[in-house]
């Protein structure tokens, strides 16, 4: 996700303040947040859930539904989004 300079600060507060309600989404494993070292406007989340089951739960969730469109509105450019399995 990338942000502008004074959005990235409201993001990384508000992912703060919100972070413990993600954790407690059943099936998820891990979250973390990653700040890329050459720009800090651009931030990674990185989510470990049991299976797909449980993301797309969390993506239908009441929770996302409010976390989303908070989110978006800080964008300043289009998010881009991976589902990954390890090899």
């Amino acid at each position: 996700m990338e942000f502008t300079k004074e959005k990235t600060v409201i993001f990384l507060t508000y992912f703060e303040s919100i972070k413990s309600r993600i954790c407690e989404m059943p099936g998820l494993v891990n979250l973390k947040l990653y700040q890329d070292v050459n720009d800090p406007n651009v931030v990674f989340t990185h989510s470990t859930w049991l299976n797909e089951d449980y993301l797309e739960n969390y993506k239908k969730s009441k929770l996302f539904d409010e976390i989303w469109p908070k989110t978006k509105l800080l964008f300043a450019s289009d998010a881009v989004a991976w589902s990954l399995t390890l090899k």
